[in-house]
């Protein structure tokens, strides 16, 4: 037993070092890259819509509407969609618009969604009201910087590329829960999306920051096409690229507020979300197991342990540590210049460890999930069904 123990060990650190050398040259080909397009752009760029859908209050909820009002941009205008006039958001827009009146603002009340994905159905009402064909549709809880809007749009001038899509940073909004979750989100996520990027290009999208066009829009059928869908982000980008456009990572990076404070509203998201990537794409999912070295690295050291060799138990221990405080620095600090990664790097061992139980827990239990207080139950391919209370 304790020869194939330490064989497993062995064998996942060496396969999250080589991911690691693989995540560490993606994060050295971004940075490389960086800045590239702002310097060449000479085009005017258009008038564009931001379509932003809300649903309640949230931790720095005005602070993040109200960059998205301070863009330096020629034109655009901002749609807010919510369910109903009775959202408590509706009063935080208001006010935010009697300070900016320089900028146009229509908000769409959609009612209860009738699709599974009440977001999309969200957006494709408040595609009705949208005056420009240039779209950027922002998440709630993230937080830009005034050329963000010049940023993520200025690529869409290329008839050939149909989305462009952003890295983003966690921001802890409060305690230790929050503090992993926005870790994972700097460092783990920011690894998967580079190296794909690196591989194959980008061929799906990010769901905090989606810009498009219309034309792009209408070639794969709108927003209901992914009225099914959890990860509607991620098969928008898939169904644009299917259909010959490129999808663009841009080098803006934003902040995306963790609303997840509590341990059980974390765990919850942080499953629900492993569960929708292990049906949108299965075979990608199972070698992400393959990419932590935390949890390699504890039963190398447990092997040695049982057979008495401290100093190989520390050894084990010590390089899986090491791994992911190395990889946190790369591209928690390197790439997405997040603060918090730079002085916790120490804590991201065990945010690598949490996201080996998250991503065992993708394979357990049933396929229900709850979702903004909805019951939903998930089915291969990534498509979800509502069921009834």
């Amino acid at each position: 037993m304790y020869e194939v123990l330490l064989f497993a060990a062995l064998f996942g650190l060496l396969t999250s070092t080589v991911y690691l050398g693989m995540v560490l040259m993606a994060a050295l080909r971004f940075s490389r890259t960086r800045g590239r397009g702002a310097a060449t752009a000479v085009q005017p760029l258009p008038p564009a819509t931001l379509l932003k859908p809300l649903h309640g209050m949230e931790p720095h909820l005005r602070e993040n509407l109200e960059s998205f009002f301070r863009q330096d941009y020629p034109s655009y205008e901002i749609v807010f969609g919510m369910r109903s006039p009775d959202d408590p958001a509706l009063n935080v827009v208001r006010e935010i618009s009697l300070r900016h009146p320089n900028v146009v603002v229509k908000t769409v009340f959609s009612g209860e969604p009738p699709w599974p994905n009440a977001k999309v159905y969200n957006l494709d009402q408040m595609m009705t009201v949208a005056q420009h064909d240039l779209l950027v549709i922002s998440d709630s809880d993230v937080h830009v910087e005034p050329n963000y809007l010049c940023d993520v749009t200025r690529p869409l001038l290329d008839p050939h590329v149909g989305m462009v899509t952003c890295l983003y940073r966690g921001v802890n909004t409060g305690g230790l829960w929050s503090r992993l979750e926005a870790l994972g989100m700097s460092v783990e996520l920011t690894s998967g999306v580079l190296v794909a990027d690196m591989l194959e290009g980008m061929k799906f999208a990010l769901g905090p920051t989606m810009a498009t066009r219309r034309d792009a829009l209408e070639a794969i059928g709108g927003m209901p096409t992914v009225a099914d869908y959890l990860a509607d982000d991620f098969v928008l980008g898939q169904l644009i690229d299917s259909k010959g456009y490129k999808v663009v990572l841009s080098d803006h990076v934003i902040d995306h507020m963790v609303i997840n404070r509590s341990l059980y509203s974390s765990l919850q998201h942080q499953v629900r979300w492993a569960k929708s990537t292990r049906r949108s794409r299965p075979k990608g999912h199972v070698g992400t197991g393959l990419t932590f070295s935390v949890p390699f690295a504890l039963i190398g050291a447990a092997a040695a342990l049982t057979h008495g060799s401290f100093a190989l138990a520390a050894s084990i221990l010590a390089l899986g540590i090491a791994n992911r405080a190395l990889q946190c620095l790369a591209v928690g600090w390197g790439v997405v210049r997040d603060n918090t990664a730079r002085r916790t790097f120490w804590l991201y061992p065990l945010r690598d460890l949490l996201g080996f139980v998250f991503w065992a827990a993708s394979f357990l239990g049933s396929s229900h999930l709850m979702w903004r207080g909805s019951r939903y139950r998930l089915e291969p391919g990534g498509r979800m069904f509502r069921e009834a209370a």
